[in-house]
């Protein structure tokens, strides 16, 4: 009997040993599952950056001498020389919402979109006594579809057809006439007079002569900038190319084939060349995963506008314009400006994009960079929109200081600045249909002062906070003041012909 107990007392602690060691195994498990998710995405970030680097070095190895290799220092100069390498990555937030930390964070933002429509149908029950999502203000704003569409048709085909036979006929007299520098003034005399009618005069045409609503405004104002940008790589990146490489007799030059300008003209880039990294197949769920996304950001913005913006800013056109009235709207639309600047950079930088890329089997999807880990609003700028800032960097900064035999850095830097800036404001400009420069002064005063004296140097995490205040205080002014002038602009509407002084005051200066 004293035998038997012992036996039972062992196998009990035997088991209870047993048990204590799947637990921690399990648990083991799971930490290493959650140590293998965060590190993935770093680890994934450092292997891009080290064979972007043994790319660029590769580059600079030089023959053996006396039996030792050597290479060039990447000093600045060569940097300068070296033209964008693009490989397979994918985004940065495809990679974060593998880690289940951001993907909560995604959580949140989609569980904030479904109190909005639950606090629409509830104050929709109690003010008319049924449960209705009227979308009146997002109709109005995607009005007249057909006539983008015709417009977007014409200024594609143009795109398409006239760049691309203009470089080829170009091209084929080039080598073979002794007049090359007054042929190739000619064609692009000609090539610029037919971009500025088809796609500058006739865009501002459009949106004007058919007073298209404000969603509207921006197809056709910011597709008329894509296709200009696209263009003018296209031939930026071919004409070199085709004057280098003469001909042997009896042949005819080798220029790009239509497809590949065409796949250019729809892939999520605006760096022209004649093949890009491909992925193997179209991931459909993700496709639609995409699209609802989009769709989402839509109706996300739809109701910021109504439930956040509209309240705030709405009353104040019925009051004298106060310094404590502006202060207090400005910090009022903090919360919407900076929810609506987020929305923009996921729908459009991380969605669109993304979209695009996925059914063109685009393989480099880095549209976008971790600017929200900014010290600096240099390193902002740089990694907010990849995409703009490459063309920026290679067909403005660069070929700046080419031209100037890189002596004039500061002006070359400037002179990106203000072009950025006058775009910017030319888009919001047309977009809302109105003249008020508020885009324009704060990126070429404040984004140039805070580009010198917030530089690369700041390093420190209290820098990221004052670049993120900024930006909260910033898109406060902006939602405040378009939204003002927007108002204005229809309690006080202008009548009959206005002097070129009245059209480019803002009409809040003077409505009451």
């Amino acid at each position: 009997m004293p035998l038997l107990l012992f036996s039972s007392t062992v196998w009990a602690h035997n088991n209870v040993q047993e048990d204590d060691q799947r637990q921690w195994q399990n648990k083991a498990q799971k930490v290493k599952v959650k140590i293998l998710e965060q590190v993935q995405g770093q680890l994934s970030h450092l292997l891009d950056e080290a064979l972007t680097e043994s790319v660029q070095l590769f580059t600079q190895i030089q023959p053996p001498v006396n039996g030792k290799v050597t290479k060039n220092l990447p000093s600045r100069s060569h940097r300068m020389n070296d033209s964008k390498v693009f490989m397979a990555r994918p985004s940065l937030l495809d990679e974060l919402f593998e880690i289940s930390h951001i993907r909560t964070i995604y959580h949140m933002f989609v569980a904030v979109l479904l109190v909005f429509c639950l606090s629409t149908l509830t104050v929709d029950y109690i003010d008319q006594g049924r449960l209705v999502l009227e979308f009146d203000l997002l109709w109005f704003a995607f009005g007249k579809l057909g006539t983008v569409t015709w417009a977007w048709v014409v200024m594609f085909a143009y795109t398409l057809l006239v760049p691309y036979y203009t470089l080829r006929l170009w091209g084929s007299l080039y080598h073979r006439v002794s007049y090359k520098i007054g042929l190739s003034l000619s064609m692009g005399l000609m090539l610029s007079a037919m971009q500025t009618y088809v796609l500058g005069q006739f865009p501002i045409y459009l949106v004007v002569q058919y007073q298209l609503p404000p969603a509207s405004r921006f197809i056709v104002i910011l597709e008329q900038i894509r296709f200009l940008m696209k263009s003018y790589s296209f031939i930026r990146e071919t004409t070199p190319v085709v004057m280098k490489n003469t001909p042997k007799e009896g042949l005819s030059p080798t220029f790009p084939t239509l497809s590949s300008y065409l796949y250019f003209l729809f892939c999520p880039t605006l760096i022209y060349r004649e093949s890009y990294p491909r992925n193997s197949h179209i991931r459909w769920r993700y496709v639609g995963v995409t699209v609802g996304m989009i769709l989402g950001c839509l109706f996300y913005g739809y109701f910021i506008l109504v439930r956040l913006c509209v309240p705030i800013i709405r009353p104040e056109t019925n009051q004298p314009f106060t310094k404590r009235a502006f202060v207090l709207t400005v910090f009022n639309s903090i919360l919407p400006g900076i929810m609506l600047l987020l929305l923009c950079f996921f729908a459009f930088l991380h969605c669109w994009l993304n979209l695009f890329g996925e059914l063109l089997r685009f393989a480099d999807r880095m549209f976008y960079e971790d600017w929200w880990n900014s010290t600096s609003f240099t390193n902002y700028y740089r990694t907010w929109n990849v995409v703009v800032h490459d063309w920026l960097y290679y067909y403005g900064y660069r070929d700046f200081l080419w031209l100037s035999k890189r002596r004039f850095r500061t002006a070359a830097m400037l002179s990106v600045f203000i072009v950025s800036a006058v775009v910017h404001e030319y888009a919001l400009s047309m977009g809302f249909g109105f003249f008020c420069p508020i885009m324009f002064f704060l990126f070429a005063f404040f984004g140039v002062v805070f580009n010198f004296t917030m530089n690369d140097k700041r390093k420190s995490p209290v820098f990221n906070v004052i670049m993120w205040m900024c930006l909260f205080i910033g898109q406060g002014v902006q939602v405040c003041l378009y939204c003002q002038e927007w108002y204005a602009k229809t309690r006080c509407p202008r009548t009959g012909k206005d002097s070129l002084l009245e059209l480019l005051t803002p009409r809040s200066w003077s409505c009451r």
